[in-house]
């Protein structure tokens, strides 16, 4: 294991800190072409190698160094300004397999699926799925008859379209309900607390006016139904897990 956090921080060292945003803007531009693309790899070859402190390691860190330069081609290559994102994390999920794998094969590790998929794994994992699009769409149909935009009736005052970041409610969402179901797991309850209070003063903070009402009430009863099921999930877990 200490040698997988080795070549993790190695990682991070020469993918994070020890490259320029010049060095960055000429791969882009040049790909292939670009002197700083091999900089870089090599960059990485040494650092596993210091890092370790092991130079009998060279021929990993000369597969890692390899592997790195066609991952990092390749987004080079392919990567277009809008999908730069789904490229960045692609590029870094790539890394982190070859690094899994050339430890596993250095270390002669062995999996086991059956030793991994334990009761206590099966549990946590179906709970964490659950509080993620389950539990949103649960919520969202919940409330749906609320949404701010649809009127009551013919002769009711249509509420202004909501300003937001796309996708930004699901995804606040996923988060909040993944951090209540952590801290549970943990017996940390102040965190749920600390949690609601932190949502109360940046998502609330802001509806004030007499005409929000309808749009205060419908945040409500959307966070108070999602902390609700993530909380239920929780505790519902710890009792399968035995921690109550």
């Amino acid at each position: 294991m200490i040698l997988l956090l080795q070549l993790f921080l190695a990682h991070i060292l020469g993918d994070f800190f020890l490259q320029t945003d010049k060095w960055i803007a000429s791969k882009e531009s040049q790909k292939w072409r670009s002197p700083y693309l091999y900089v870089h790899v090599f960059i990485h070859f040494i650092l596993i190698l210091l890092v370790t402190w092991n130079f009998g390691l060279w021929k990993m860190s000369l597969i890692i160094m390899v592997s790195h330069l066609l991952i990092d081609g390749i987004k080079l290559q392919y990567q277009q300004p809008a999908t730069q994102r789904a490229w960045f994390f692609i590029d870094q999920i790539a890394h982190l397999i070859i690094l899994f794998l050339v430890w596993s094969f250095y270390e002669k590790i062995s999996w086991n699926y059956m030793a991994i998929a334990t009761p206590k794994t099966l549990i946590i994992g179906t709970s964490i799925l659950f509080v993620l699009k389950p539990a949103s769409l649960i919520t969202k149909f919940a409330i749906s008859k609320w949404t701010p935009g649809a009127s009551t009736n013919s002769g009711s005052n249509m509420i202004g379209v909501i300003e937001s970041l796309k996708d930004a409610g699901e995804w606040i969402g996923f988060l909040e309900r993944l951090m209540i179901l952590i801290f549970i797991l943990l017996g940390k309850w102040e965190g749920v607390g600390f949690l609601l209070a932190a949502k109360s003063v940046f998502r609330f903070g802001d509806l004030k006016e007499p005409k929000e009402t309808k749009l205060t009430e419908y945040v409500v009863i959307g966070t108070f139904l999602s902390f609700f099921i993530a909380i239920l999930t929780g505790i519902i877990t710890c009792q399968l897990l035995g921690l109550f």
